[in-house]
């Protein structure tokens, strides 16, 4: 027991808290964390009577508050009545009242057979104080009332499930409330000692935790102040503290009843559920950290304070509320002090965002981060044993078994446990997941389910059908946690050698601003006056060759790509720079001739470039206005146009060019079916064009580089999730590679789908359409930077797509990008291994793929991390999966073009690399991430032509001459020194 402790912690050290989670974690510890659970750490699930039993007026069970105030709800001062129908409901719910819920005092069986499923150490359950004392007070029991609960115990205990017991979820008896006013009267302790008394005596033998209250917060305030919930006594302040003191001395009473008659022979343990909620600070000064703390003090602090420091409240509390709040006795602080053997915490939407108090926040942020409000107790409270005795989520009234939401909201909850017991020292016991079934949920009804087994209110049988989360926990429970596997540890080992390391810039800056000496005129330096060059009017001199090195803007980026050790760089021709009028009418030939210079500059300096023709972009798609204006993709002509520019561009840069891609990263997501169509064709015409006609001279390979993000299906036991992300990669990623890759048609999911919804938009090939577009590819292209969980349920209408029928949603233990752009990296090697299975052993390049960071964060970790262990994904494809992976390139270049995205930071004209620069020139170095076992791979190395060749290379003459003068002043030196040495001799 805590009170046979020394109670060392101080009121107020919760506050370091905040400090010690101020900085945001390394991306290794912000997202999932795989390690176990303590051996014995016990594994719950919970449910209350009023919640879940029904039965409410069977085998002489007395009345309730909670079935008074159900059966006559007040309405609230302006607002619905309590429990009302969700706004989008599909069905029709059952009366707002827990008059038979999931039906559980007729199935015990059922229920106990659902703990089987999920193999959970521990069963959380409360007594219904009216179904063993109908009346409240002491006097006959009702026997069939304590039949139901041995007959509960005895299954427990058959299945090696140990009972929690709470005395009092809220459901009081009726006649208390009536008699004596409910806890507003100091009489009910003595009431409640009875009824404990009672149940210890019946129940104690097999029970080893006892709960005797429930969130005493809701309980006294939001029962007795603002009336929202029973006995929904619309009292003052006043009243509602005068409750929560009443419950704390009928708490204490409880405990040392317990402690002094049952825990010799019994030798259990009592404890008061304490409900919390999380608040952050709106910024980090002593100011709003004190607010923060106060808000603690006044929710969580109002009860756990009394009984696990010095058995009184709170000094923010006695400071702030003066006479509102009732005083303690010296001996009523020692009868509170310490009558706790472990801390019952209860966490998530019952007080939290729902029934907290806005006043009680005191003008700073909720949050839901269980976490650190584990780190705030231990420190708060010197160190105790934590029980999380409630904590999960909800999902709406009308999602069925896939729950996605509660699902991972349940991981992340389960994952904070994990990293306060293993990271931060938190002596964590135990966690209960809330609730075992679909139950009444007090002031929202049945508008909302925070069930592990979907009860269909509206059946006979009640039957309990485990749902997607169920499955999850049953699975987390006999793992132990988040163990290290394989497929989630990095892997050693290299590519080939002729592996193509990338970087991507989308669109380069086209900046054909001439070097200074290129200038015909001629100046005078005025060394008198203005101290600057004046020129000569009239005086010119002769235009002499123009050369590559003349573009001012392009050696500079040369040498950084150089500096990163990169062998490939992909960019974007601007296809309205170059054909302004979408024709060859008007080329724009200073345009062009950067370009050939781009190319040619990067392959004297031994990088490859890959070179799309068109990517999408604003303002015009990416196309010259006049065929923007014309209809873009939708006009079959921007097709043949295309062909044209792709000619040009062929004949213009295709010496120095040997991969093309046609199309970069099309976005399927808002683009039209006969958009699509065109869009195929002008690849395809573009490919044939390029084989029949420059191939055999130019001797480079030709692609479409598509967009393909992974789409994972939410609930991974879910067989319909699972068709709603086949469908979903179909109409991302497939739309464009079945024609290409696979068939030469559009996939049949796609075609069935919208057939089977009257949709007749989706063009249809002629045979010598597909003849036409199918195998136009020399390797298979495509960028790739995050993933996306889809769920069939429609949970938040508003995030749903109707069109697929589809909802997207993210795991909330993934870490994310500033822009909220989830990091997955198995992500890639799924969709590299779905894309071998669709189309076949292709080579494969990953064209893009990088992640934003903060501009402020001068590491850019996020930025190391991804690259780092994308990469090692790609590698798993290749050495496990057997995939040919022939590519990696990280977007992007710059913060210039992509401004977060960039490897390389611009600042007033200047670029400076970022660590991330270092980072992956040291994968690019090594290949991968070779080990003891690949050590002895020996790739030779290509030869480097040097930087600065392409300036003597282009000036062969002016070296020439002064190579001359070098050897003439040489020789004149050599003969000077000997003539005068001949001198010296002929004097002697």
């Amino acid at each position: 027991a805590l009170g046979g402790r020394r109670l060392r912690a101080e009121p107020g050290d919760g506050a370091q808290t905040w400090a010690r989670f101020a900085r945001p974690p390394a991306p290794e510890a912000a997202g999932l964390f795989h390690d176990t659970f303590p051996d014995g750490f016990l594994w719950a699930v919970g449910s209350a009577a009023y919640q879940t039993e029904g039965g409410w007026r069977q085998h002489g069970k007395g009345a309730s508050i909670w079935d008074t105030f159900t059966h006559h709800p007040p309405a609230p001062p302006g607002g619905p009545p309590v429990a009302d129908l969700p706004s989008g409901a599909q069905s029709p719910l059952p009366p707002a009242t827990g008059d038979v819920a999931g039906d559980g005092y007729n199935n015990v069986f059922r229920d106990t057979e659902a703990l089987r499923e999920l193999g959970v150490t521990h069963y959380r359950f409360s007594i219904s104080w009216a179904r063993v004392l109908p009346n409240g007070s002491a006097g006959a029991p009702n026997r069939e009332g304590l039949r139901y609960y041995r007959r509960l115990l005895e299954r427990l205990r058959e299945l090696g499930v140990q009972p929690v017991v709470t005395l009092y979820h809220w459901d009081l008896p009726q006649h208390l409330q009536d008699a004596y006013g409910g806890w507003a009267n100091r009489v009910l302790a003595d009431h409640f000692r009875d009824y404990a008394e009672l149940c210890f005596r019946h129940f104690g033998g097999q029970v080893k935790y006892w709960i005797t209250i429930d969130n005493p917060y809701v309980v006294a305030w939001h029962g007795y102040a603002t009336g929202r919930l029973a006995p929904g006594v619309r009292g003052s302040p006043r009243l509602g503290y005068l409750v929560a003191h009443n419950l704390l001395l009928a708490h204490a009473k409880i405990w040392h009843l317990y402690n002094t008659s049952f825990r010799p022979t019994q030798g259990g343990q009592v404890s008061m559920a304490l409900s919390s909620h999380w608040i952050h600070p709106r910024r980090m000064t002593d100011h709003n950290i004190k607010e923060c703390q106060k808000s603690l003090d006044f929710v969580l602090g109002w009860f756990a304070k009394p009984i696990f420091i010095d058995g009184d409240y709170p000094e923010s509390m006695k400071n702030n509320l003066s006479s509102l709040l009732p005083a303690f006795t010296e001996s009523e602080k020692k009868l509170i002090k310490g009558t706790a053997d472990f801390f019952a915490l209860s966490f998530g939407p019952t007080l939290s965002f729902q029934l907290l108090d806005p006043h009680m926040k005191f003008r700073q942020l909720e949050s839901p981060s269980l976490r650190q409000l584990l780190s705030w107790i231990d420190f708060e409270y010197n160190h105790p044993p934590i029980f999380i005795v409630e904590n999960g989520w909800f999902v709406s009234g009308t999602t069925e078994r896939d729950d996605a939401k509660y699902m991972y909201y349940l991981k992340k909850f389960i994952m904070e446990t994990l990293k306060a017991i293993r990271l931060d020292g938190v002596d964590v016991i135990g966690y209960t997941a809330w609730s075992l079934m679909d139950g009444f949920e007090w002031h929202r009804g049945y508008s909302i389910r925070r069930g592990l087994f979907y009860v269909d209110f509206l059946s006979q049988d009640k039957k309990l059908l485990p749902k997607s989360s169920a499955l999850f926990y049953q699975k987390l429970i006999e793992k132990n946690g988040f163990p290290p596997l394989p497929e989630n540890q990095p892997l050693e080992g290299t590519f080939p050698c002729d592996f193509a390391w990338g970087i991507v810039d989308n669109y380069i800056q086209v900046d054909t601003t001439l070097s200074q000496f290129t200038d015909t005129n001629v100046y005078l330096w005025d060394v008198h006056h203005s101290k600057r060059l004046i020129k000569v009017d009239g005086a010119v001199t002769k235009r002499r060759k123009s050369y590559c090195v003349d573009f001012a803007a392009i050696r500079p980026q040369i040498a950084l790509l150089q500096d990163t050790h990169v062998t490939h760089f992909h960019f974007s021709l601007d296809w309205a720079l170059i054909l302004p009028l979408g024709n060859q009418s008007q080329v724009n030939r200073t345009v062009l001739r950067f370009y050939r210079c781009v190319v040619s500059e990067l392959v004297r300096a031994n990088i490859t470039p890959v070179v799309a023709l068109w990517q999408p972009a604003a303002p015009h798609q990416g196309l010259p206005p006049p065929l923007a204006r014309q209809g873009a993709w939708e006009n079959p002509r921007t097709a043949l146009a295309f062909a044209d520019y792709a000619r040009l561009c062929f004949e213009e840069l295709g010496r120095h060019v040997r991969f093309w891609i046609t199309m970069n990263e099309p976005y399927t997501r808002n683009m039209t079916y006969s958009a699509g169509h065109n869009l195929l064709k002008a690849h395809a015409l573009a490919w044939r064009l390029y084989d029949e006609r420059f191939r055999h001279a130019q001797k480079g390979e030709i692609s479409i580089a598509l967009q393909a993000d992974w789409i994972e299906p939410a609930c991974p036991f879910s067989q319909k999730d699972k068709e709603v992300a086949e469908r979903v990669l179909e109409f991302d990623i497939g739309w464009l590679a079945e024609p290409i890759f696979g068939s030469g048609d559009y996939p049949r999911v796609m075609r069935a789908w919208l057939s089977q919804r009257n949709n007749f938009l989706l063009p249809y090939f002629t045979e010598d359409e597909k003849k036409l577009i199918r195998g136009t590819f020399d390797f298979l292209a495509f960028s790739h930077y995050t993933t996306i969980l889809v769920d069939w349920e429609k949970e938040d209408p508003v995030k749903y797509n109707d069109y697929l029928e589809v909802q997207e949603m993210t795991d909330i233990t993934w870490l994310n990008s500033p822009s909220q752009v989830a990091v997955v990296p198995w992500g890639l090697r799924k969709v590299l291994n779905w894309l071998k299975f669709k189309y076949g052993d292709l080579p494969m390049y990953i064209i893009s793929s990088g992640i934003d960071d903060s501009l402020h964060v001068e590491q850019d970790q996020l930025r190391m991390y991804y690259i780092q262990n994308y990469v090692n994904e790609a590698l798993k494809a290749s050495i496990l999966d057997g995939i040919n992976v022939c590519g990696y390139f990280v977007y992007s270049f710059n913060d210039r073009t992509a401004p977060k995205f960039g490897l390389y930071r611009y600042a007033a004209n200047q670029f400076e690399p970022k660590p991330s620069v270092k980072h992956y020139r040291t994968i690019i170095d090594n290949n991968g991430f070779p080990g003891l076992k690949s050590q002895g791979r020996f790739c030779p190395e290509e030869f480097t032509v040097c930087t600065e060749c392409g300036f003597f290379h282009t000036r062969k003459s002016l070296l020439a001459f002064i190579a001359f003068l070098f050897f003439a002043f040489i020789i004149s030196l050599s003969l000077i020194f000997y003539y005068s040495k001949k001198g010296r001799r002929s004097y002697k």
